[in-house]
């Protein structure tokens, strides 16, 4: 935020800077940026006022395994390079939760399980080293459902995950860890992985923005494993401008996981040239009728969706009910990752070299060290022979092909630019509950992508003093990243919906007031209207009791 200080007589005169004010609760990476660029604040004092969060607030939330013990010598290694070489690119010195099955060289990596809780891997998960490469600063990795096998946030390391708009409830899943800390701003930018919903649920129920890319974009070299099929990494973080930041620092070609051959001559040159305040201007949307409930437990979230999709209507796109051939035949028995889990994990496990913690499913089925949660996950799969051989799995394969082919067809038909739904057809689950009526299938079932962005709340409670996040998403066509940026860029500008959490206030140190250097157009307009200065100077903030 810029504010003039003063105005003076009309004249020429010497370019003064303006006044801003740096805000750690929903800071993107742009509003970093201008402080850092301003001298206002650097790396180490962004780092260790994200720690203090962490220390602060966590044992009310418990989103975090690990705290980086070295992330503040990081950040300082990382400003001193500013100073002498400049930043590496617009991720320099920003601070990052990965999902605790990120591979990372230089801390465990857990899948929230006991029976990995001190193996750390010989190299770093390909997107990590990407952001790693990129300057960021991985200050922490968080919780999720134990190898991310289900949507409430519970694991045998580190127990229940709760969500920061309503303690009572759970984060979604398996990323809530990351969801419910880069909700509580505990950090700038999440990771988190996808194999049914588990970027999308988070953002939905913690009133963030999460994309699961199309299948082949981003690597899953690293990330501890259920699918082949399924599996996707994808950024979780508050603003879409900021998940573009991170897409263009985690894409690429990686040998290690050949699918990423088939994005090669599909990424421009920066997403974040497609974030267009105009881009539902003129946008064919279809909202997909079969995703909607029509229960009562159900018109809360309908309530507030079939209001934003009259906004997105006065935003300029044209809005199309529309219902899905065969829905019920095609998305029904769908899911391959109990066909794949075991053979996948395996690999994984071997990948940690000799002294890995555990080497089989089967081992770690023994070993009794995980969550009573997925046992049924993990017995299921170790159940499974020679997926290749299996006549199920082979039906299901061809079942996502059909799928695949009746959502294009319809897209085509109907010209639409996307599908849009809610992404869970109620709230998200009370702690102890189990996770209902989410609609992650178009994108997991498909392979295309999906993008969630925050559509508004529900009534507010005693426990959840501005409601319950709820979440909108769109589906698009394979590698149509840069339509659904633009998309949800607009809808989010147009509706300005995240809120952060009421209940992890702000702390003494967060707010800093100091000079900011105009953008080159407003240079001139204030040298005319001769605009002085305000000093460098902190504003203190009273910590909450």
């Amino acid at each position: 935020m810029l504010v003039a200080a003063q105005t003076v007589a009309l004249g020429l005169f010497p370019l003064g800077a303006l006044a801003a004010t740096f805000q750690l609760e929903e800071a993107t990476v742009s509003e970093i940026n201008k402080a850092f660029g301003a001298g206002a604040l650097t790396s180490e004092q962004l780092v260790e006022l994200y720690l203090n969060r962490i220390e602060a607030y966590d044992d009310s939330l418990n989103s975090i395994i690990t705290v980086n013990p070295d992330a503040l010598e990081i950040a300082r290694a990382l400003d001193l390079e500013r100073q002498t070489t400049g930043p590496r690119g617009p991720l320099h010195g920003i601070p990052v939760i990965l999902k605790d099955n990120f591979d990372t060289f230089d801390l465990p990596t857990t899948a929230a399980s006991l029976s990995l809780k001190n193996s750390i891997p010989l190299d770093d998960a390909f997107t990590v080293a990407r952001l790693r490469e990129a300057g960021a600063i991985f200050i922490a990795k968080a919780n999720l459902t134990e190898y991310a096998s289900g949507g409430n946030t519970i694991s045998s390391l580190a127990g229940q995950t709760l969500n920061p708009y309503d303690l009572g409830r759970t984060p979604g899943g398996s990323s809530g860890g990351t969801g419910a800390a880069i909700a509580a701003n505990f950090a700038v930018l999440g990771t988190g992985s996808d194999t049914g919903q588990s970027v999308r649920s988070p953002a939905s129920a913690n009133s963030l923005v999460g994309l699961r890319p199309t299948i082949g974009l981003l690597s899953r070299d690293g990330i501890v494993p259920i699918s082949f099929t399924q599996d996707t990494a994808g950024p979780i973080t508050r603003t879409v401008a900021d998940t573009a930041l991170m897409l263009d620092a985690m894409v690429g070609y990686d040998p290690a996981d050949p699918v990423t051959a088939t994005s090669i001559g599909k990424v421009p040159e920066s997403y974040t040239d497609f974030l267009d305040v105009n881009g539902l201007k003129g946008a064919r949307l279809g909202v997909v009728l079969d995703l909607f409930g029509q229960e009562p437990i159900h018109a809360e979230v309908n309530s507030v969706i079939n209001a934003e999709l009259e906004e997105m209507e006065s935003l300029g796109a044209t809005v199309v009910p529309v219902s899905i051939p065969n829905f019920t035949e095609l998305t029904t028995n769908l899911s391959v990752t109990s066909y794949e889990f075991k053979e996948t994990l395996n690999a994984y496990f071997a990948s940690l070299g000799p002294d890995a913690p555990v080497k089989t499913i089967e081992e770690l089925i023994a070993s009794g060290l995980y969550d009573p949660s997925i046992k049924s996950s993990l017995e299921a799969a170790q159940a499974i022979e020679s997926p290749l051989q299996n006549s199920e799995y082979l039906r299901r394969l061809q079942q996502r092909e059909a799928f695949k082919e009746t959502l294009l067809d319809l897209m085509d038909q109907y010209q639409f630019d996307a599908l849009v739904y809610p992404h869970q057809q109620r709230l998200v689950a009370p702690v102890g509950e189990p996770q209902a009526d989410r609609n992650g299938i178009l994108a997991w079932g498909t392979g295309f992508p999906g993008f969630v962005v925050p559509a508004g709340f529900s009534t507010p409670s005693d426990t959840a003093p501005i409601g319950i996040p709820i979440g909108i998403e769109f589906f698009g066509r394979p590698f149509s990243e840069t339509t659904l940026i633009s998309l949800a860029y607009s809808y989010e500008q147009g509706t300005q919906n995240r809120q952060s959490p009421t209940l992890f206030p702000t702390l003494t140190g967060e707010e800093i007031e100091y000079e900011s250097v105009p953008e080159p157009g407003m240079a001139i307009a204030l040298s005319v209207a001769g605009l002085s200065a305000f000093s460098l100077k902190r504003k203190k903030t009273q910590n909450p009791a």
